[in-house]
């Protein structure tokens, strides 16, 4: 009955594909978005549901596929999935929202300052190099790197300004000597990175890799650099805040996420007691020993009272 009901009010509703479904998600996708979208949609995954109606679709179906798959055929299957749903294409949830097979990330993890070094010192390409030393510093995504220009940058206020590509976000970070100098490197006008802006972000994922397993290192990528900076700022006590407006973050639970794994050394308590109260009493400033004449009799002299204020 739902299904006469739904054909009645959508005569595409018989015939309305998941691929029908992906075109009309792409449509609404801008940027670098869009072009995750685009790769997503032809993940080999997909191929036995692609073309299959909506109103034809059933459990298992959707299952077969995340096993099939790997973790982003779960993450976007969900998206498409929702979507139809939201459009009312489906009269009900083809999977119940709690049975959905949990999203399972492999381990990241961030890189180390030693493990940076040693890229740097084997680094022989200075725009390459260049690229690496700004990651540590900046801790920014590799194609908002790869995409700096010399417009970005405020020398008078010493700062980094960009839009991120992948959410449209504002990253400001304030810069000093150390990165200074990296800049300086740079060319003087238009993109920082001539060559690395026009490489394809997997392809420079690809040419980091190499010189990772040329030196032994595992377990680390281009985005482990942003992790790596999240954690510094955490075990350093950078504000919360200060960090999210420098990696661009606009959301806590995602820049949390980044700096999980931070090593925090707690401080105790009487330690903080204490400096607030040192920080109070110099703002406290005591004046000098007010004095005070007071009227006595005609054959005395004036009394002096001193009072320490």
């Amino acid at each position: 009955m739902a299904r006469a009901y739904m054909m009645a009010a959508d005569p595409k509703a018989a015939s309305r594909t998941w691929r029908d479904v992906l075109t009309e998600i792409l449509k609404l996708k801008q940027g670098e978005t869009q072009r995750r979208w685009v790769i997503a949609s032809k993940d080999k995954a997909y191929a036995s549901i692609i073309d299959r109606p909506l109103i034809e679709t059933r459990a298992e179906h959707l299952l077969r596929s995340m096993e099939l798959g790997k973790v982003s055929t779960n993450a976007y299957l969900r998206r498409i999935h929702n979507f139809a749903l939201d459009m009312s294409w489906l009269p009900a949830p083809i999977i119940p929202k709690r049975q959905w097979p949990a999203i399972r990330h492999r381990a990241r993890r961030a890189i180390t300052f030693e493990e940076h070094e040693k890229i740097i010192a084997r680094e022989l390409n200075p725009e390459r190099k260049a690229f690496y030393e700004l990651a540590w510093h900046i801790g920014a995504s590799q194609s908002d790197i790869a995409f700096l220009r010399t417009e970005d940058i405020d020398w008078g206020q010493r700062v980094i300004s960009y839009q991120r590509k992948k959410t449209g976000e504002y990253a400001l970070i304030r810069f000093d000597e150390t990165i200074e100098a990296i800049l300086r490197r740079l060319p003087k006008d238009g993109p920082l990175f001539p060559y690395l802006r026009t490489v394809r972000p997997g392809d420079r994922a690809t040419e980091f890799m190499q010189r990772t397993r040329g030196l032994d290192i595992k377990g680390v990528s281009l985005h482990s650099y942003r992790y790596a900076w999240a954690e510094r700022a955490r075990k350093c006590g950078y504000p919360e805040r200060f960090a999210q407006e420098a990696l661009g973050h606009n959301s806590k639970a995602v820049h949390r996420a980044y700096a999980r794994r931070a090593q925090v050394v707690v401080p105790p308590l009487s330690a903080y007691e204490s400096q607030q109260v040192t920080d109070l009493s110099r703002q406290i400033r005591f004046p000098g020993p007010a004095v005070v004449t007071s009227p006595a009799a005609t054959e005395l002299p004036p009394t002096t009272i001193v009072a320490n204020l």
